[in-house]
């Protein structure tokens, strides 16, 4: 009975060791990132039966359980990974936010400042200082246009250089995954009772952070590894095989970066392939914000020159020459499709600004018909030759069957706007061969600024800019609210995750004294038995 009583006081010993030792482990992780807090399950040993009864054989410490909940980390991913697109969209945004809506730097100051000067021309037709005035504030105008085009250039380079580097991060993340999920199938192999709990830390830790960059669907196996799927179902890691993405030139647009898929081949992914994280949010800033902006920025650059030509060129000169375009209008860009034939070629020519629209234009001949979708609606119109005119838009080109090329009519209208002339005598400020003292023209120019030309004659060029800064501004603030309000759910849903998994020194304060005092009184036990041990000895 002694020897039982000293097993009973070993075990105990053993388990109060187990649990000072997890107990330190939890303090000792109390700040590590991801790290799940851990505790012993402790089980009654076996009882002996002595005939009289059974009695106890002590405890066993049976496992070492990570406090973990599958529920609350996917809840926890979903927000990491909304908070992040969306942070990233609104951060992007607001920096065209800040540069259109600077009154010192906008468009506004600018218009107002040429129109001046055209409105002073009206008044005094003949002077020459008036007219170096109109083609000085001209070419300001041109030089506002061009600034805040490149600027917007500037992002659009930004975002491929980002995407670059969240695609290499996105690789790392999946290595480093599969390289946790063969270790963990391999220990899982040895003991399938207890499981590594430091290193799905740390496979978690790594979910996590891919949340931050894209959403991310898991999927766990019965070996314990998992499977992770990324944006629509695209596998990232299967097993223990991690899969590579990376970037590529579009292939409709080669200035532009598209995230790519390589498996056994570089597969160019659609953006809506990617959503969430900041992968996803700068996909998204790009396509519904950034180009629809800079078209709309093309397209008032692109109307205000060709429509003010139109009226210049309809006047005279100071010789009596008829007038010629103040403004070298911008032309559409044109780009074929990489599969395209060899000998495929298109055309595309702005006939009638005013109908002018700021979308971009798909253009595929199927054999029979050319199908020109106006990409912001998805609006198809067929025909079975070209030319065509779609939307002031004259479209003409050689295709073979199955070749599609893409038109952005005016997405280079602000960095390409830029004055024609140099000679003050040149500016037409009369009606006809009336000499440099007629100003008919001039007040039909000065009266421009006030028509509405944008949009099938709706807008007038202010009113067209301030409608997109409004725009860009309201969306600023929608997407600011957006993200307060992720921030606030990702809060929420890190704080009840922390309450299941998280350390609390507090209560790991309290399991230190609880296994010390619990370790003191198996001493004790194992001391009795020795005490009693003793005694046997002696009556022998």
């Amino acid at each position: 009975m002694a020897s039982n009583i000293l097993n009973i006081g070993q075990t105990a010993l053993a388990a109060a060791q187990a649990g000072l030792s997890v107990t330190g482990h939890n303090i000792a992780n109390a700040s590590t990132p991801g790290y799940s807090r851990q505790e012993i399950v402790q089980g009654a040993a076996t009882a002996q039966n002595f005939g009289f009864g059974f009695i106890g054989q002590g405890t066993q410490v049976n496992q070492i359980r990570r406090n973990y909940s599958e529920i609350l980390a996917a809840q926890f991913n979903n927000a990491q990974s909304t908070s992040s697109a969306t942070n990233a969209y609104a951060t992007q945004l607001s920096q065209i936010d800040n540069i259109l809506a600077d009154s010192s730097s906008g468009l506004s100051p600018s218009f107002q400042q040429f129109f001046s000067s055209v409105q002073a021309l009206s008044s005094n037709p003949s002077d020459a200082a008036t007219r170096q005035a109109v083609l000085s504030s001209a070419q300001s105008l041109s030089n506002r246009f061009a600034d805040i085009g490149s600027r917007l250039e500037e992002l659009r380079s930004g975002v491929n250089t980002q995407l670059t580097a969240y695609t290499a991060k996105v690789t790392s993340y999946a290595q480093q995954i599969a390289n946790i999920n063969d270790t963990i199938s391999k220990s899982l192999a040895v003991d399938s009772i207890n499981p590594p709990n430091d290193l799905l830390d740390q496979r978690d830790l790594m979910i996590s952070e891919l949340n931050k960059l894209v959403k991310t669907d898991v999927q766990q196996q019965n070996d314990g590894t998992y499977n992770v799927f990324i944006g629509n179902g695209v596998p990232l890691v299967i097993g223990s095989k991690p899969y590579t993405l990376t970037t590529v030139a579009s292939s409709t647009d080669p200035s532009r970066l598209e995230v790519a898929y390589v498996s056994n081949i570089v597969t160019e992914l659609n953006e809506t392939s990617i959503v969430g994280g900041a992968l996803g949010g700068l996909l998204q800033f790009r396509s519904g914000s950034l180009d629809k902006i800079q078209n709309q920025l093309g397209q008032l650059a692109t109307v205000f020159a060709a429509t003010f030509n139109a009226q210049h060129q309809a006047g005279f000169d100071s010789a009596g020459v008829a007038g010629t375009a103040l403004f070298n209008v911008p032309v559409p860009q044109t780009f074929g499709h990489a599969s395209n034939s060899g000998g495929a070629t298109i055309t595309a020519t702005i006939t009638n600004a005013t109908a002018l629209t700021s979308s971009d234009y798909r253009v595929q001949y199927d054999g029979t018909n050319y199908n020109i979708t106006r990409l912001s609606d998805n609006t198809v119109q067929s025909f079975g030759s070209l030319p065509q005119t779609v939307d002031g838009l004259s479209i003409n080109g050689t295709f073979a069957s199955g070749d599609s090329f893409l038109i952005q009519p005016t997405r280079n209208g602000a960095t390409t706007l830029s004055v024609a002339i140099t000679d003050i005598n040149k500016i037409a400020a009369a009606d006809s061969v009336g000499g440099s003292g007629n100003n008919i023209n001039a007040l039909l120019l000065a009266d421009m600024q006030n028509q509405g030309t944008l949009n099938n004659n709706s807008l007038s060029y202010e009113n067209a800019f301030a409608q997109l800064v409004s725009l860009v501004g309201n969306k600023t603030n929608e997407l600011k609210v957006n993200a307060a309000a992720a921030e606030a759910l990702l809060a929420q849903t890190e704080a009840a995750q922390q309450s299941e998994s998280g350390v609390n020194l507090d209560e790991e304060a309290a399991n230190l004294l609880r296994y010390q005092q619990a370790y003191q009184a198996a001493g004790k036990v194992m001391q009795i038995a020795n005490s009693l041990f003793d005694t046997l000895l002696n009556l022998g």
